[in-house]
């Protein structure tokens, strides 16, 4: 007489692929289908939110300003978006995680780019900012260097803190490209950490783009928050930054948690597949509200902006340039 159990364990559990379509609807409950069209409903609404605010802003916004501010408002519904297709359809989200992330990256730019328009353009900055240095010593990449020496606001350094986000918005779409021809050929896979896939190589490197290209836009911010203050540049930044940190850290904590099997499995997900379930679930959920909070922000008036001298004044990430005798 045999003293062993026999454990039966499902074939899902076992490192096996994120189930198609059909098999998810198969195996919805009550729970997951409300779940599910809760989600998707909010999804809806947030790009239908997204969709009416175009409309407003291509009739009250400046022309000026119409693009930009068309790209910031729309990163959260298009994240929700994508995260919606991922959750019905979890094969594909690789591929919507990656649009959602090629899309945030030109956010980077373009938010650079609204600080700038809000001031009233490059030459406007630049008249503002001819008696100051800047400090660049901001996060991501230097909060921890105050020692780093004051910049002298000119063309150049204006052009370099530019650079410095364009790049990543040029060069991840780039990688992305890469990162899909490549898993075509079998050679990328997000959840193969050896040294010999080419996920443990490009990550790493996107990762260093995406601070390089935070910095610009922080020290830009840091130097006009005042300037900006009456147009509510703070929480536009916030949120901002919130869209940044639920993207792209919450994602990728829970996949890695997933991937250590910590996140159990649940037919007919897998530990890796749940975890990106759970993620693009969460998503739709934030960037629903989100979307919400900059509608509100972005869809009012303003007082103008203060003077040149009271922004002087105030401004205290902005170092006074000693005079030549």
């Amino acid at each position: 007489m045999s003293n062993g159990t026999n454990l039966s364990v499902d074939p899902s559990c076992l490192g096996q692929p994120p189930p198609v379509a059909i098999r998810i609807i198969e195996n919805l409950d009550i729970f997951g289908i409300i779940l599910y069209s809760i989600l998707t409903f909010m999804a809806a609404v947030s790009l239908m939110v997204f969709l009416e605010e175009c409309v407003y802003i291509y009739r009250k916004v400046p022309a000026n300003k119409k693009s930009l501010i068309i790209w910031v408002n729309g990163a959260a519904p298009v994240i929700s978006t994508m995260s919606c297709l991922g959750m019905w359809i979890p094969k594909a989200v690789m591929f919507t995680d990656m649009t959602s992330a090629c899309y945030f990256a030109v956010v980077v730019f373009k938010f650079l780019i609204l600080m700038l328009e809000e001031i009233g353009g490059d030459e406007a900055f630049l008249k503002r900012s001819s008696k100051h240095k800047l400090r660049i010593s901001t996060g991501p990449c230097c909060c921890c260097c105050p020692c780093l020496p004051h910049v002298a606001i000119t063309r150049r350094s204006l052009f370099l803190l530019k650079l410095g986000s364009f790049q990543f918005a040029i060069l991840k779409i780039v990688f992305t490209v890469l990162s899909i021809v490549l898993w075509t050929n079998g050679n990328f896979d997000v959840a193969d950490v050896s040294i010999t896939g080419a996920a443990i190589w490009i990550n790493p490197f996107v990762g260093i783009l995406t601070i390089i290209a935070l910095w610009p836009v922080a020290i830009l911010f840091m130097h006009l928050r005042t300037a900006l203050q009456t147009l509510k540049i703070v929480p536009k930044y916030a949120m901002y930054q919130l869209v940044l940190i639920l993207s792209q850290l919450q994602t990728a904590i829970i996949n890695i948690l997933a991937m250590n099997g910590t996140i159990a499995c649940s037919p007919p997900f897998s530990s890796p597949a749940r975890g990106y379930m759970l993620s693009q679930q969460l998503l739709i959920l934030e960037m629903f509200i989100i979307t919400l909070v900059t509608r509100l922000l972005y869809r009012r008036q303003y007082e103008p902006l203060p003077s040149e001298d009271h922004d002087d004044n105030e401004n205290t990430y902005m170092v006074a340039m000693p005079k030549s005798a």
